[in-house]
């Protein structure tokens, strides 16, 4: 089965998603797509592209983050594929309210065991839909960033950017 493929312009670089039947694969900032295909599960790999100029919600809730509503994104359908853990901690990720990060131990809580700080480490790690499930709000314990797939330039301007807008909305 095709998927559709579409490469938007962002404040933080080419952003690429691959989706299919209205939901998210897989999403990045980079403007190769094959720097995404190695996240998708084997299960879920499309036989092929489609490129598109559009890809309605799920595109809108890209300009929708970068105009300043994080929370469209989260509106999105994401399909990703693993185990239980990995899975229920991806969809508990996107109730992390923007502006508000979560530390690596704070989001193995929020995901249902506190000593899985690694599992929990390796959820972010493994998650395909970047953006749709905001891996970039998990920081150290010390406050510093850790890691992210698409550079720490990218994660510190989503932070920024979200940490602003959390500054900005009524108390």
């Amino acid at each position: 089965m095709k998927a559709q493929l579409l490469t938007m312009s962002t404040p933080d670089g080419p952003f690429t998603i691959i989706a299919r039947d209205g939901a998210v694969l897989a999403s990045g900032w980079t403007a190769v797509p094959g720097d995404l295909t190695g996240q998708i599960h084997s299960e879920l790999l499309p036989g092929g592209f489609e490129t598109v100029p559009d890809l309605a919600d799920i595109s809108a809730a890209v300009e929708e983050f970068y105009a300043g509503n994080p929370g469209a994104a989260m509106e999105v359908a994401v399909l990703q594929k693993s185990g239980p853990f990995r899975s229920h901690a991806w969809d508990m990720l996107r109730t992390v309210a923007p502006g508000h990060p979560v530390t690596y131990t704070e989001y193995a809580e929020l995901s249902g065991n506190a000593k899985a700080v690694r599992a929990a480490a390796s959820a972010c790690a493994f998650n395909a839909a970047a953006l749709f499930v905001p891996c970039h709000r998990v920081i150290r314990t010390d406050g510093s960033l850790g890691g992210f797939r698409w550079g720490l330039a990218i994660k510190e301007s989503l932070l920024d950017r979200e940490r602003e807008l959390a500054l900005a909305a009524p108390a």
